[in-house]
């Protein structure tokens, strides 16, 4: 019986052609599956980098216990963040900035006490709805970024704004932010909520940079 290397010898020309082509064709085909499978365990984090496809299938449009009120635009819901290794999850509230109580090294705010103690009482032991955005899903120092439905089904994030307690953050790019920055125009002319007595030094930098 002729070997494989006289069976190739005595091919045609065309016959030759054909089987480089298959080959060819072949090992195109294997490539592309080799980097569709890739690029699949790199969305799915498989060789350790957590993505935002993952966030979105973990938490978005889900509901979830508050463990934590952090303050007024913080929470801490009752699933472990895996990205974090974290037994629970930190999210920061999309587009606003409640003054601050907790920062190191920072002194308490004006009107972050009672932002902190709203934000406390509507969610601390209740079920609320996260919602994420596709486009960008962690803050910079890699907490959960979200708008937090209450309940009631109201926006915690917009009511924050409407009743005074947290300003409409101006640089962030969202769906919701020409509508904060509208309710924050109506909370600041109706003196609703920190809006009331504050002075010019209780302004955060960004409020004074936009006057």
């Amino acid at each position: 019986m002729p070997s494989t290397k006289q069976q190739i010898h005595k091919l045609t020309p065309q016959q030759r052609r054909r089987r480089k082509i298959l080959r060819g064709v072949v090992a195109l085909v294997v490539a592309v599956t080799i980097a569709g499978l890739l690029g699949f365990g790199d969305r799915m984090g498989l060789f350790g980098r957590w993505t935002t496809e993952q966030d979105l299938e973990r938490y978005h449009d889900k509901t979830f216990l508050v463990v934590k009120s952090v303050d007024g635009d913080t929470i801490d819901i009752d699933i472990p963040d895996q990205k974090n290794n974290y037994r629970t999850t930190r999210i920061r509230l999309w587009g606003i900035d409640a003054p601050e109580t907790v920062k190191p090294d920072h002194p308490v705010q004006h009107f972050g006490q009672e932002a902190s103690s709203f934000t406390k009482t509507a969610t601390l032991n209740k079920h609320v709805r996260v919602e994420l955005l596709p486009h960008r899903t962690r803050g910079k120092y890699g907490r959960v970024l979200g708008y937090v439905y209450l309940p009631d089904g109201t926006m915690l994030n917009r009511q924050l704004i409407a009743r005074g307690l947290a300003y409409a953050y101006p640089y962030n790019d969202h769906p919701h932010d020409a509508e904060f920055e509208k309710l924050q125009r109506e909370a600041r002319k109706n003196k609703i909520g920190l809006w009331k007595n504050v002075k010019d030094k209780d302004l955060p930098w960004y409020i004074k940079k936009l006057r």
